[in-house]
């Protein structure tokens, strides 16, 4: 795995040029980031791609192939991914879990979307998750540590890193029209990044009901993270108005139907062999939702998102392709 060390000058000088051209003053000590989490207008739907694969008898089909067909359908990555961007994609690896318990992202997505990063001609690709469980063991058991080992050697090419998160690297940001969070430190390479790449998991969650792309933004949450669960729904919000996702990927190729977010053991794994791409995070999770079995409207965070237009959760609105 690489590290982000040589890259720390060219990401905080990015940063400050983001803040110098939004018209904040920066001097020599930084400057305090603001980010607006106001909708400024009702958002238009997006369209959402959605694919299912032919696995039967309990298997999972190609996870990389239904990656890539979803994606092709929304106009290919160079759609959201132009030359020389600098790219972060964010995954759900925050468990000590395999591939087959379903907590966290398909290694074979999140592999398969880094190469059609490459191909999209990015300078470099960036892979974190600030995890739950030890980071070791959770990058090594997920599966996303040989995944990406694998895909950088078979490329030659050391432009997709997989890193783990460095506590240094988080920034505070005030939060403009927060409605539980005017303020929390987010890590800076999802700050500064060209496009970001949010890659859930669709499961169970204990607190929330179901958890996806929204929620798997707490990857990028510095601080005591268990705070927000004092309104976890306006947080959630906060948070993805804040930093918002260029593209969404959900992978529902297996579905942890209760236990979550850990899990344990694939009792209560079911294959679905699903997955869907939308620009919108919303929408995305609406589709999730759906999927799992409960309407989109009677999830908290999805609903809230709606309502603060954030996005679109009403599926009658789009374009499902």
């Amino acid at each position: 795995m690489g590290k982000y060390d040589k890259h720390t000058d060219r990401e905080r000088r990015a940063f400050l040029k983001k803040l110098s051209a939004a018209g904040f003053a920066v001097g020599l000590g930084g400057a305090l980031p603001l980010f607006d989490a106001t909708a400024t207008a009702a958002p238009s739907p997006k369209p959402l791609a959605a694919v299912k694969g032919s696995g039967t008898g309990g298997t999972v089909s190609d996870p990389a192939k239904l990656a890539r067909e979803a994606v092709d359908k929304l106009g290919s990555m160079s759609a959201f991914v132009k030359p020389g961007f600098n790219v972060v994609i964010k995954p759900n690896i925050g468990w000590d879990r395999t591939p087959e318990e379903g907590a966290n992202t398909h290694p074979a997505v999140v592999a398969a979307l880094a190469q059609m990063a490459l191909e999209a001609g990015a300078a470099r690709v960036q892979i974190f998750d600030r995890t739950c469980n030890d980071s070791r063991r959770c990058y090594k058991r997920s599966g996303v540590e040989d995944a990406i080992i694998a895909l950088a050697r078979e490329l030659d090419d050391d432009r997709v890193v997989l890193s783990f998160v460095d506590d240094i690297r988080f920034e505070t940001v005030e939060i403009k029209g927060g409605k539980f969070l005017t303020r929390w430190p987010l890590y800076r390479p999802a700050l500064v990044a060209d496009a970001l790449i949010n890659v859930p998991v669709l499961k169970h969650h204990g607190l929330t009901g179901i958890t996806v792309g929204m929620k798997n933004m707490m990857g990028i949450m510095g601080g005591n993270r268990g705070r927000i669960h004092r309104d976890i729904d306006e947080s959630l919000v906060d948070i993805n108005m804040a930093v918002r996702s260029t593209l969404t990927v959900v992978d529902a190729t297996r579905v942890l139907t209760s236990g979550g977010p850990q899990g344990g053991g694939t009792k209560n794994v079911r294959i679905e062999n699903r997955l869907a791409a939308c620009e919108d995070v919303v929408t995305a999770d609406a589709w999730g939702a759906t999927i799992f079995g409960v309407d989109p409207m009677k999830v908290g965070h999805i609903r809230r998102a709606h309502e603060r237009g954030l996005g679109i959760a009403d599926l009658d609105r789009v374009q499902i392709l």
